[in-house]
């Protein structure tokens, strides 16, 4: 799948769906037939250094292994799969220590959140609802709809799409940046749609033609694996696909084994004043350890016949 995240105007859009109840205080499932395949944490309880906002934990595979970790203790704010950005408009939408041109990382008190506000569509495989990207004060930085489904690709194997549009206020444009782009070097360009992984030792990263961390990190490789055994004993693989223009693939194995559609790796995007940026991402959650041309044969079974 492509994703498209150069800004375009913002137009009336399709006419709004009527809001679904709320829900009770339970988070919502995601399923795949009557396998249970992810649940998302709506409003998670958490200290707003590690940057609030809905997350999808654990994610598992259709055999059960768990694919997602959350609150790992090598970076707290991880959590699971989600869309978080460091640098928005100054705003640590992220979580953890914010990267300061010629300091270094630094704790500053400029920690905000990403708020559900209401649901648009709620099923057993697909969610649909609208968010705020808000500052510690509570000014919206950005209004957000993003849809979640989940689909069967074969038994083994599910794919998980991930769409989602950003639309700036009117009258200001808003800027989204990492710590790459504010002086931090190493390819640390992460922040966009982020998932933090789980695996007993290093897991193994590769594209269509190239292998290992270095190679997949900064890249616009048209898919990213990710294979791991996790905690407990369940070998899997995860496909990504979804880089937009101007987006590049953030990868970690060594430090923690994590995967990033990375809006701004080595430069700075703008959502310009009363613009869109739109993103669609697609995660394809297998069982068992897939080669290359294992890949190529799960991407062309999630093709749509």
């Amino acid at each position: 799948m492509t994703g498209h995240p150069h800004p375009v105007p913002a137009g009336p859009g399709p006419a709004p769906t009527r809001a679904a109840p709320e829900p009770s205080d339970d988070d919502p499932r995601l399923h795949v037939g009557d396998v249970e395949v992810a649940r998302y944490v709506l409003r998670p309880d958490l200290d707003p250094k590690h940057g609030p906002r809905p997350y999808l934990h654990p994610v598992r595979t259709l055999a059960g292994t768990p694919v997602t970790d959350a609150l790992p203790a090598d970076h707290v704010w991880h959590l699971g799969a989600s869309l978080a950005v460091q640098d928005v408009d100054g705003t640590n939408l992220w979580g953890g220590r914010t990267y300061v041109r010629d300091t270094g990382y630094t704790w500053r008190d400029d920690h905000g959140e990403i708020a559900h506000t209401h649901w648009r569509e709620r099923a057993p495989d697909r969610l649909a609802h609208a968010l705020q990207w808000r500052d510690r004060a509570g000014r919206v930085l950005l209004t957000e709809h993003r849809r979640l489904a989940a689909s069967p690709v074969a038994p083994d194997a599910w794919a998980l799409d991930v769409d989602y549009t950003l639309t700036a206020p009117a009258g200001r444009d808003v800027h989204l940046g990492s710590p790459a782009t504010n002086g931090r070097p190493g390819g640390a360009g992460y922040g966009g749609f982020f998932w933090r992984a789980i695996a007993d030792g290093e897991p193994v990263t590769f594209t269509a033609d190239a292998d290992g961390e270095q190679a997949a990190n900064g890249s616009a490789a048209r898919w990213v694996a990710l294979t791991g055994v996790a905690p407990g004993g369940g070998a899997y693989t995860l496909v990504f696909t979804g880089l937009g223009l101007g987006d590049r693939w953030f990868v970690r194995t060594a430090m923690y084994p994590g995967v990033c559609v990375a809006f701004a790796f080595d430069r700075p995007a703008v959502v310009p004043a009363g613009g869109r940026r739109t993103g669609r991402h697609r995660v394809l959650v297998a069982d068992g350890v897939r080669d290359r041309a294992g890949v190529t044969a799960l991407l062309a079974a999630a093709e749509p016949q």
